[in-house]
């Protein structure tokens, strides 16, 4: 047999070596040494960077309702008509009188115009671009379809006055002599400037807004779905119809509010193609009309100290419609986003 291994305790040291040190413990472990210093990651800064910006948004939001509420509120005071049902818009005379009751309606009613002949241009075309286009005609008319977007809108307003105004005036007298019976097209002139030019030029102007955004909510549809209604023998519309759209809806409703939102605030287009008159009603050809922002554009220079807190106070109105009409397309986005998430 051999010869027995002696067996050491542990921490034992080897006969021949240098006996090992002891081992100490932390200094956290026995209570000693200052605090642990934190350090400042990247991720905690541009957390903080972005919290600030994001309050700053909040803060000028704020700062803008102040001062316009500030402004307003002298004026409404002196005001001896009622702000939202007055029609007419006499801010400098004895007394003062007046009302966004034409103005806030036609703000809405070109809004509305716009939406109805560019939502469904623009669904068309974000389709094409997205299924149908082969990628270089896609890449290619996506470009200029947001280059669109890029056109002041002082340019929109020269081209509407000088080169729409005439085929708008022919089709107007066109409408009023065939389809007459129908009220909105029931004036007998004079036609050019009307709510038909406005609300033809609006939708130009916020065809590129859903068109894009139409379009990206299009190609992140689930592909899973699309390969599967085709394998399942339907055509390419019934495949857009039963997978596209649906899951795309809240998308597109967003899509539209925005576009809302950008046609209840535009000033110098409007402020050119309208008839610049306080008129309530439906009528579309017929000149005349306006709207709040061009209302402001128009009687801003000429207005005296009541006639500025008024024209601020319609200011302060079309600021609050257009916030909230963009809270709402930031909701249904949300909204859709959550839907997105919890389907994956």
């Amino acid at each position: 047999m051999g010869k027995p291994i002696p067996i050491r305790p542990a921490g034992a040291s080897v006969p021949g070596e240098p006996p090992h040190p002891p081992r100490l413990a932390p200094a956290s472990a026995l209570g000693g040494g200052g605090p642990r210093r934190r350090t400042l990651s990247a991720d905690a800064v541009f957390r903080g960077v972005t919290l600030a910006a994001g309050a700053m948004v909040l803060v000028v939001i704020v700062a803008i309702a102040i001062f316009l509420g500030y402004q307003a509120v002298p004026a409404l005071g002196r005001n001896s008509a009622n702000f939202f049902t007055y029609q007419d818009w006499f801010p400098d005379s004895a007394p003062p009188a007046f009302g966004i009751a034409a103005t806030g309606f036609g703000t809405v009613y070109t809004a509305v115009i716009a939406l109805a002949l560019a939502v469904p241009v623009s669904l068309g075309i974000a389709l094409y671009l997205s299924h149908y286009a082969p990628r270089q005609v896609a890449t290619a008319l996506g470009f200029l379809i947001d280059l669109l977007a890029a056109v002041p809108s002082v340019v929109f307003g020269l081209w509407g006055r000088d080169c729409l105004y005439t085929p708008v005036r022919e089709l107007s007298a066109w409408l009023n002599h065939y389809v007459g019976w129908f009220p909105p097209f029931h004036g007998d002139g004079p036609y050019g400037r009307s709510f038909l030019l406005g609300g033809v030029l609006l939708a130009i102007m916020i065809l590129p807004i859903i068109t894009s955004l139409s379009r990206e909510v299009f190609r992140q549809s689930p592909k899973a779905n699309e390969e599967a209604a085709l394998a399942l023998g339907a055509t390419k519309w019934e495949m857009i119809r039963t997978a596209v759209l649906p899951y795309a809806r809240p998308g597109i409703i967003a899509a539209v509010m925005l576009g809302l939102g950008r046609a209840l605030g535009e000033t110098i287009a409007l402020a050119m193609t309208l008839g610049n008159t306080n008129i309530l009603g439906f009528d579309l050809v017929t000149n005349g009309g306006t709207t709040i922002a061009a209302n402001i554009a128009n009687k801003f220079g000429e207005a005296g100290d009541t006639g500025r807190g008024a024209l601020i106070a319609s200011g302060l109105f079309l600021f609050g419609i257009t916030l909230v009409v963009n809270v709402i397309a930031r909701a249904v986005i949300f909204r859709r986003r959550e839907l997105t998430e919890t389907a994956v």
